[in-house]
């Protein structure tokens, strides 16, 4: 196998976003409203901040067209059942915030929908919410107009497709997550729950088709996440157009997609969501970032050698132009070629607050650009699942 990685510490330690948890805590009583004809399936929407006064903006916001019960963290237990919502207002910064959410709402694959209100637009952030369990991320300050377009759309009418697409969606962002929270604070990463969920991916993708999944992917998430949930829809309908059918081998192209950005979840957050183009120190910094996923997971005996040379060689190209070994030709395995590809296509398509995502064709027509780069017959078979599937 090309280059066998040298698992040892990373230089890069998570940054201490420790912070004390709120001095004082008190309930603020809110009176049943009548739900609003409007308001749909949802019959209940219980509110959770850490501060009165954001208590009080979304009870504004919500009354009376919906029936809201509100308390500030840490004075209540909210299980929510399947026809009802919970919104979390919450510095995710603090540890003992998140300790104080978990009580409160339990599971985080118990019922309801749960809304995470965000001011910090961190990568750490969006995880910690995905790992508690978030269906929707919104980063603030929000408005009322973007709050209850939300609402009214969280519980589709009866089975679908595109919301049981967008389930499995969740599962995987969930899986995630719980995953990058884990890498942040130096865990050992337990890679199971993103394998199933990404097993439970792969048959959805396969019943309902690649579309479908894209658009569910890029309605309701954002970010790393949605990149992730991207590369990894479209490295499966690849391998499967190429004649992929064995479990093992479907595993190994979505656990692949699924971990190959891990690093970034240790790199600072200033450079991963600067909202424009990185200088060349900022660059650089980026591309520590396979390594840094493959140190994360160096002891990790669930990742076989070839998920381990992928999470290293997305980067790389066939005339040695790419990182971080310059490795190139016959030294690129397969799995990597076809990682490489799904991930460039992936990021070009994807919705990026500074920049304008290309249509599909628009981005086989980039690849299509990068003579030398990547493999000539896999770009040929590459169009099917890039422009038709």
């Amino acid at each position: 196998m090309p280059h066998r990685l040298s698992r040892r510490p990373s230089d890069i330690a998570p940054p201490d976003r420790e912070r004390s948890l709120l001095a004082h805590r008190s309930i603020v009583a809110s009176p049943v409203v009548r739900t609003s004809d409007r308001a749909g399936a949802l019959s209940q929407i219980h509110v959770m901040a850490d501060r009165p006064h954001r208590l009080h903006r979304l009870r504004s916001m919500l009354e009376p067209r919906f029936a809201v019960t509100a308390g500030l963290l840490g004075n209540e237990i909210v299980r929510a059942g399947p026809d009802e919502a919970v919104v979390v207002d919450v510095d995710l910064r603090s540890t003992q915030n998140i300790l104080a959410v978990r009580a409160s709402l339990g599971d985080p694959d118990g019922g309801g929908k749960r809304i995470f209100l965000i001011d910090d637009t961190s990568h750490l952030s969006r995880s910690q919410a995905y790992a508690l369990g978030a269906s929707r991320v919104l980063y603030g300050p929000v408005d009322q107009a973007a709050l209850l377009k939300v609402l009214y759309g969280t519980i589709p009418v009866g089975p679908s497709p595109a919301s049981e697409i967008a389930s499995t969606a969740l599962d995987v962002a969930n899986a995630l997550g719980r995953m990058f929270v884990e890498a942040t604070h130096g865990a050992i990463l337990d890679i199971k729950d993103v394998q199933e969920a990404g097993s439970r991916m792969a048959e959805a993708i396969s019943e309902h088709g690649l579309a479908e999944w894209m658009d569910a992917v890029r309605r309701h998430h954002e970010g790393t996440f949605q990149h992730l949930l991207l590369v990894a829809g479209v490295v499966v309908d690849f391998g499967v157009s190429l004649g992929v059918r064995r479990r093992t081998d479907l595993e190994r192209l979505y656990t692949s997609a699924l971990l190959h950005d891990i690093g970034k979840a240790v790199l600072p957050v200033t450079v991963l969501d600067k909202p424009g183009p990185l200088d060349t120190s900022e660059r650089g910094l980026v591309q520590t970032h396979s390594i840094v996923g493959c140190d994360l997971l160096r002891d990790n005996a669930q990742i076989s050698d070839e998920v381990f040379d992928a999470i290293r060689h997305h980067h790389e190209f066939l005339d040695g132009s790419g990182y971080p070994d310059g490795i190139s030709g016959g030294s690129i395995s397969d799995l990597v070629r076809v990682l490489t590809m799904s991930d460039i296509f992936s990021a070009l398509i994807e919705h990026r607050g500074y920049k304008n995502s290309l249509s599909r064709e628009a981005a086989y027509d980039v690849l299509c650009g990068m003579r030398g780069k990547l493999e000539h017959p896999l770009l040929v078979a590459f169009r099917q699942v890039a422009l038709h599937r």
